[in-house]
């Protein structure tokens, strides 16, 4: 690799990593620690307030909801 080339690559190294700086310092301060919080309390751990694990079960996803849907604008219900 030629030294323009090599400096060049550095350089880009270095505005890649300054801005994958900016980015984490954006979302910390949008996110305000709260995801991290959530996971350390273990809100996603499939657990309820009291410590009892809960049947995992958050809700329906998407499919399922455009499913029930289709069936209803053709005339079926679930």
């Amino acid at each position: 690799m030629t030294e323009a080339a090599r400096k060049v690559a550095e350089e880009t190294e270095q505005r890649l990593d300054d801005l994958a700086e900016s980015v984490q310092h954006r979302f910390d301060r949008i996110t305000k620690g709260r995801l991290s919080d959530q996971i350390q309390t273990g809100r996603f751990s499939g657990r309820d307030d009291r410590g009892t694990v809960g049947s995992g079960q958050v809700g329906r996803g998407a499919g399922e909801v455009r499913s029930d849907q289709h069936r209803r604008e053709r005339g079926r219900s679930r």
